[in-house]
């Protein structure tokens, strides 16, 4: 990666190594979803900071499952 550049739309430059060391860390969460309660679930989840990435079925094709994030301290 070392020597790669990259020019923004302003026309700075700068190596894609200083873009990556600046660039944000995730934690992730799983968390299943109840279908009488997903509004309340996924409200709680996001007043805590986390951001919802998707929901997909769950293993048994019964339940959902979303996929959170938030930017690690």
């Amino acid at each position: 990666m070392h020597g790669v550049r990259v020019t923004a739309a302003s026309g700075d430059f700068s190596t894609l190594a200083d873009m990556t060391a600046d660039a944000v860390k995730w934690e992730y969460a799983t968390v299943p979803l109840l279908t009488h309660a997903t509004k309340q679930i996924l409200d709680q989840w996001g007043e805590d900071g986390w951001e919802l990435v998707t929901v997909l079925p769950g293993p048994t094709g019964e339940q959902h499952v979303a996929y959170l994030k938030k930017p690690r301290p």
